[in-house]
Parts: C-alpha cells; sequence; structure tokens
C-alpha cells in the first residue's frame, strides 16, 4: 500500500509460535477499527525468517489522525487482544513511520503541499 507523502506508517513487533491465536486477535482488532477516522488500513505480516516473529503494520493518513486515535478513550481497549503478543525482546516493540518520499508502480508518488 503506498502512502501519499506525510502519511505515516505504524509498526507494531510481535512474537509468538501461536499463528491462531495473533491471526484471531488481530481481526478481532482490525473489524473494531473499521471506520476509524484517518485509518487507511493495516496488514498481519510473517516474517519468512522467524516463523515467530509478525509485524503489524497500520496506515494513517496524517501524523495527527494517528495521534488523535492513540490519545483517545478506546485506543487501549481496542488493541488489548493483541498485546500478549507484543515483542518483548527488542527495546521498542513499535515505530512510527512518516513517509518523506514514496513511488508506486507508476513512479514517485507527489508532495501533496508542494505538488512535487
Amino acid at each position: 500500500m503506498s502512502l501519499p507523502v506525510g502519511g505515516v506508517r505504524v509498526l507494531i513487533y510481535n512474537s509468538t509460535p501461536d499463528l491462531s491465536g495473533i491471526e484471531s486477535a488481530y481481526h478481532r482488532v482490525s473489524e473494531a477499527l473499521l471506520g476509524t477516522p484517518g485509518l487507511l488500513g493495516n496488514e498481519l505480516l510473517r516474517s519468512l525468517h522467524d516463523p515467530a516473529g509478525f509485524v503489524i503494520a497500520s496506515s494513517w493518513e496524517s501524523v495527527e489522525a494517528f495521534r488523535e486515535w492513540e490519545r483517545g478513550a478506546d485506543h487501549r481497549t481496542v488493541t488489548a487482544p493483541l498485546r500478549r503478543f507484543r515483542d518483548t525482546s527488542v527495546p521498542r516493540p513499535f515505530g512510527v513511520y512518516q513517509v518523506s518520499a514514496a513511488y508506486h508502480e507508476h513512479g514517485s508518488l507527489p508532495d501533496p503541499v508542494t505538488g512535487w
């Protein structure tokens, strides 16, 4: 999924041998998040190098939309089913990244502010 420049990708690192457990929790949380303002979508990614390694990648239209949701009352409740799968062996089990440049199948995506 290509995000426009300025969009935000949130990566949450997980570790579990329980494939059905993490998939079930992922689907429950994702269904609860449908219609969340600013959320463009999310994916559950499984490592090809470590069968217990997973990343949940969510895409947001802006850092403001993500932070608004993160500050909301439902944030912790809705995501609770996934919390037990967090990878606690890494110093920080999540990352928040803003898109500074992007390409898709037809070339680079223009910056929405400058049009370049």
